[in-house]
C-alpha cells in the first residue's frame, strides 16, 4: 500500500470545497471515467479577475480526492494570475509529498485550473496544443504534446516516471518504444543509455465451456479469451495505478462475475467503477450491449 502523509490522508477523509457551484463563471473538465480519474472544477470568478469561491468534483482514488481539495484551498481567494503559476509540483508539496505513482493525480488538479482559466478568458480548450498533437497512449487517451510536457516540466527520464505523472504507458505497454523516443528526443540521450520496458503479465486462465456464446458470433472460449485480454491489458494496470485490482470469477451469457480487491473493495466509488469503467470496457471490447459486469 502507498505511503501517505498525514495531510494527504486529511484532505481525503476530510476534503474541502466538494460539490459544484450552479452559477460558476469558469469551468474546467479532465480526464475521463473511461480513464480512471476524471475533474471537474468550478470556480466564482469575482472583481479583479479574484477566484471567490471554488468547488471540485472527482471521480478517483484517495490521491485524486486529496489533490483536488489542496489545490481548491491553494488558489481561493488568489486572482487567476496567481493561481495560473500553481504547478502540480506545489500541490504534491502542499501535502506534504505524494507517492511517485500518484503524481499524475497532482497533474489532473493543475490541468483543470489551466482548463478552467481558458474557460473564463474565451479560449476553447480544443484549441490547446496538446489536444492537436498525435495520440500516442490510446489506453488513457494521451498525446505526444501532453508526454512531452509532462517530461519537461517534471525532468522525467525513464517511462515508469511517465506512467506516474501521466499514466501514458500503463496500460498495454504498446506505446511504449514511442515515449522511450520521446524523452530521448527531449533530453538527447543516448538511446542504449535508458531501460529496458517491462513485458505485460500474462492474463490468468480459468476453466470454460466450448458452448456457443448468446449473441455476438463467438463461443464462450472465445469471449472469455477477450475478456481476459481486455481485463490483462486495460482495465487491471489503471485500476492498480490506484493500488487495486480485480479478479474474473465466471462469465455466464451476458454476465461477467469479477472480484475487486485491494483499494477498490472498499472505494466509495467502487460501484462506478465497475459500471462506468470496467462494465464500458468490456462492452466495447465484445461489442455487446447487453453485457452486464456483477460483484461477488
Amino acid at each position: 500500500m502507498w505511503d501517505y502523509s498525514e495531510k494527504v490522508k486529511e484532505h481525503f477523509f476530510h476534503p474541502r470545497n466538494v460539490g459544484e457551484i450552479e452559477d460558476a463563471n469558469a469551468i474546467g473538465e479532465v480526464g475521463s471515467i473511461a480513464c480512471g480519474d476524471a475533474l471537474k472544477l468550478y470556480l466564482k470568478v469575482g472583481e479583479d479577475e479574484r477566484i471567490d469561491d471554488v468547488r471540485f468534483q472527482t471521480f478517483g482514488c484517495g490521491s485524486a480526492i486529496a489533490s483536488s481539495s489542496a489545490l481548491t484551498e491553494m488558489i481561493k481567494g488568489r486572482t487567476l494570475n496567481e493561481a495560473s503559476s500553481v504547478t502540480n509540483q506545489d500541490i504534491a508539496r502542499y501535502l506534504d509529498g505524494l507517492p511517485e505513482e500518484k503524481m499524475h493525480c497532482s497533474v489532473m488538479g493543475m490541468e483543470a485550473l489551466e482548463a478552467a482559466i481558458a474557460n473564463y478568458r474565451g479560449i476553447e480548450i480544443e484549441e490547446d496544443h496538446e489536444d492537436e498533437g498525435v495520440l500516442i497512449c490510446k489506453c488513457y487517451g494521451v498525446t505526444d504534446e501532453k508526454i512531452k510536457r509532462t517530461v519537461r516540466e517534471n525532468n522525467l527520464h525513464t517511462i515508469d516516471e511517465v506512467t506516474h505523472y501521466c499514466k501514458a504507458g500503463g496500460g498495454c505497454t504498446s506505446c511504449h518504444p514511442e515515449i522511450e523516443d520521446m524523452i530521448h528526443d527531449v533530453w538527447n540521450e543516448p538511446k542504449d543509455a535508458r531501460p529496458t520496458a517491462p513485458f505485460p503479465a500474462e492474463a490468468p486462465s480459468i476453466a470454460v465451456s466450448t458452448a456457443p456464446a448468446p449473441g455476438g458470433g463467438m463461443t464462450n472460449l472465445q469471449r472469455i479469451a477477450r475478456i481476459q485480454e481486455t481485463i490483462a491489458a486495460e482495465i487491471a494496470p489503471a485500476l492498480r495505478a490506484d493500488g487495486g485490482d480485480l479478479e474474473l470469477i465466471d462469465v455466464d451469457g451476458h454476465t461477467v462475475k469479477v472480484h475487486l480487491q485491494g483499494a477498490c473493495s472498499s472505494c466509495p466509488s467502487s460501484s462506478m467503477t465497475l459500471h462506468q469503467f470496467v462494465e464500458n470496457r468490456l462492452i466495447e471490447a465484445l461489442g455487446d450491449p447487453e453485457l452486464k459486469v456483477e460483484e461477488v
